[in-house]
């Protein structure tokens, strides 16, 4: 294999665009517990052990869920099942990335950080990628770690946590429930073959599903507000986040009445579009 075939396929064990979306979320926890960015090379130091430790715990649960990828259409050709990178050299490089990524944070940044890098880690890997294949409860559990994030990065500006760290947190664990029942919904038919036990698998008919992305959209909304109110952010969030959620809630209810997986690909892409905003949102309004 070529050079950079390989370093490809090893680029891919680490989920870009999801470790993106960790620094992405740290950073903003970074600049709101900081007031600002007052030390670029703290930040700087953040993300790259953020990095690491995401990337090492990406490739983990690609090393754990090899047997279970090679029997799904969307995942076959990942590094592993595909046979483009060894199960040991995986991993040893998610083990490697992850211990590297702790060590930093907690020499760099403070044990604080540290310790919750190592615990979204262990829920990530170790609690959430074994419970897909034993309870639909798996994505509210794996919610967790994905929410865990912001809370680092308020950690490593302050020290310390606090009620608007909290809802930071909050916001992203709610977000993550429609995100994820729209791709559930999706594939069903490949997490079926996986052995997956998402929610539409072990709910045929979709009524659980579209009470838990009903429940969770109308939930986000209010949630949401709450650092307009609590003094964080200010107007222009609130009205923006106002309009974002309800735009979000809309989409949900489409999704909810059509049952069908071009409407379950709108309220993915309705997701996506809706977390960037509401960033983008808190740092405008942080400028006036």
């Amino acid at each position: 294999m070529k050079k950079e075939s390989i370093i490809s396929s090893y680029i891919e064990l680490t989920k870009p665009r999801i470790t993106a979306l960790v620094l992405v979320t740290t950073t903003l926890g970074f600049y709101l517990g900081g007031e600002g960015i007052n030390s670029f090379s703290l930040l700087c130091s953040l993300l790259i052990g953020a990095w690491l430790v995401c990337a090492g715990s990406s490739t983990l649960n690609h090393y754990l869920e090899r047997e279970f990828d090679s029997k799904m259409t969307r995942t076959k050709n990942r590094p592993i099942p595909s046979g483009k990178i060894p199960p040991t050299h995986a991993l040893n490089f998610g083990i490697l990335c992850t211990l590297l990524g702790l060590f930093m944070l907690y020499v760099t940044v403070n044990i604080l950080t540290a310790f919750l890098s190592l615990l979204t880690t262990f829920l990530y890997v170790l609690v959430y990628t074994p419970m897909k294949r034993v309870s639909w409860l798996n994505t509210t559990v794996g919610a967790i770690p994905g929410a865990i994030p912001p809370l680092g990065g308020w950690a490593a500006a302050t020290g310390t946590l606090n009620f608007d760290a909290g809802v930071l947190f909050l916001i992203l664990f709610l977000w993550q429930h429609p995100h994820f029942y729209a791709i559930a919904w999706m594939f069903k038919e490949d997490y079926a073959r996986g052995g997956f036990k998402m929610l539409p698998i072990v709910d045929p008919d979709g009524q659980r599903t579209f009470k838990q992305v009903l429940m969770y959209s109308i939930a986000l909304i209010p949630i949401s507000l709450i650092p307009a109110v609590t003094g964080l952010s200010g107007p222009i969030y609130f009205v923006g986040t106002l309009m974002a959620g309800l735009w979000l809630l809309g989409i949900s209810r489409k999704f909810i009445r059509s049952a069908s997986v071009a409407n379950a690909r709108h309220l993915l892409k309705a997701t996506v579009i809706y977390l960037p905003l509401l960033l983008l949102l808190i740092v405008v309004d942080a400028q006036f």
